[in-house]
């Protein structure tokens, strides 16, 4: 019989940036050319979310810091095998795959944001980077929307592979993950969870 109790894995901001950020990206996806208010409104704070998540990573608790869930290539290889297998270890905090996918997202969602404050300075003259482009916004406009569209579409197959993955490591270890990242608490199984 396995020893159960609660513990907390995931702090508030570690659940505020992962829920706001669920949510700016859905709205600048959706919004995309019909509603560029709310489109550069919501790329901007998908920005501002990346840049505290960022370094939340380095200042805050354990299972928020890179250096809990960023793991070698061949850790995350191997993991991904253990888990086509339904032999995957659990982890208290972020899995092999789970890290590698946030550090995926962050990069890809950065690139959205640097190419979409670039491409508002070169179609619209606004933003931050509008001084980029008095001469040369035309040359630089097109390319600039399909590497930023590119990456939103990058992005929504990253987050579908995400959610597929949560899907199945709650299957293999029958926890509801999604629940975690709610509440902040996983159940610690005494004899199986050691120090991750």
């Amino acid at each position: 019989m396995t020893n159960t109790s609660q513990i907390k894995v995931w702090d508030s901001l570690v659940r505020f940036f992962h829920w706001s950020l669920v949510t700016a990206f859905a709205i600048a996806y959706i919004s995309e050319d019909d509603l560029p208010v709310i489109h550069n409104s919501a790329g901007y704070l998908i920005l501002a979310l990346l840049v505290i998540r960022f370094a939340w990573g380095f200042i805050g608790p354990r299972y928020a810091r890179f250096t809990d869930f960023v793991y070698s290539p061949a850790n995350i290889i191997q993991f991904l095998k253990d888990t086509m297998h339904f032999r995957a270890r659990r982890y208290l905090g972020h899995n092999p795959a789970g890290g590698a996918m946030i550090i995926l997202l962050m990069f890809s969602l950065l690139m959205i944001c640097i190419t979409g404050v670039l491409l508002l300075g070169a179609d619209d003259h606004t933003g931050p980077a509008a001084w980029l482009f008095i001469q040369s916004a035309d040359t630089w406009s097109g390319m600039l929307e399909e590497v930023h569209e590119f990456f939103a579409n990058f992005t929504l197959l990253l987050v579908i592979i995400h959610v597929l993955g949560v899907v199945v490591e709650s299957l293999i270890h029958k926890e509801n993950l999604v629940s975690a990242m709610i509440t902040g608490f996983k159940s610690e199984k005494i004899e199986t969870e050691g120090e991750s």
